[in-house]
């Protein structure tokens, strides 16, 4: 049953399910107005435990995904995909809040933000044509794919909660030896600072990031029979039908890999 502190988003996906309906109903007639009057309305696609995930939602999910070279290269950022992470970050952060769940992670401190941002700005390969090392590159940078610099440090806060959570949670008895952080380095890394003609971090500056990938990987083979066990315990409405069915089996953790 629905807490009462859903009922409103239950509501309004309710009325915005309607509302697609209804589109579909009036498309012959809509298709007959003038494109300077058209109005593009926002839709529901999914209800997760009450809260509700909006297609715009979806658009900014991909749209973060420049953030996330590593984990989300551009040939796999689809909209199935990004909706598959949400619905599974969503249902993360619903069991971080839940009064009964023992983990307790704090708000990670400004500096560990700018530290783990600062990691980041040396490591996107498109970020090199900007000189993001600087701090006018990283503006000109953020700026140029239509971010500012207090969402992303918002969204980095966020993704810090929940790989605490995660890690907390999973982590424990699991290592990554130096050979998985060179092979990774060597087939994953190296073709995409190729790619973008830049010269690419040593081994050494980014094998801390490369550990942090593969302990993410192997907590996500965890993650995911959980998120499944979530998913069919509690109540993922999938609305519209492009993004699949009601509990879906997503390979992209929503959480922290991703990122």
């Amino acid at each position: 049953m629905t807490s009462q502190g859903h009922m409103p988003r239950l509501i309004f996906a309710l009325m915005a399910a309607c509302l697609v309906s209804a589109q579909g109903q009036t498309q012959a007639a809509a298709s007959q107005a003038s494109d300077a009057s058209a109005v593009v309305l926002d839709r529901v696609i999914a209800v997760i435990n009450g809260d509700v995930l909006l297609e715009s939602d979806v658009q900014d999910e991909m749209h973060f995904a420049v953030l996330q070279p590593y984990s989300v290269p551009p040939g796999e950022n689809s909209q199935l995909r990004a909706a598959q992470r949400l619905v599974n970050r969503t249902l993360i952060l619903q069991q971080m809040k839940d009064p009964q769940q023992t983990i307790r992670v704090p708000e990670p401190s400004e500096k560990e933000v700018q530290q783990r941002l600062d990691e980041l700005r040396k490591q996107i390969p498109a970020c090199k044509r900007y000189h993001c090392e600087t701090a006018e590159g990283w503006h000109d940078f953020l700026t140029s794919n239509g971010f500012t610099e207090e969402e992303v440090e918002a969204r980095w806060r966020q993704r810090l909660r929940i790989l605490q959570f995660t890690e907390e949670r999973f982590r424990s008895g699991i290592r990554v030896s130096h050979s998985e952080i060179e092979a990774y380095y060597q087939k994953n890394l190296l073709p995409q600072f190729e790619k973008e003609k830049v010269a690419p971090p040593t081994l050494n500056s980014i094998a801390s990031r490369v550990e942090e990938i593969l302990l993410q990987e192997k907590v996500n083979v965890l993650l995911q029979d959980w998120l499944k066990t979530l998913r069919d315990q509690g109540n993922v409405l999938i609305l519209d039908p492009a993004y699949g069915q009601s509990n879906p089996a997503g390979s992209d953790s929503s959480g922290g890999s991703s990122e």
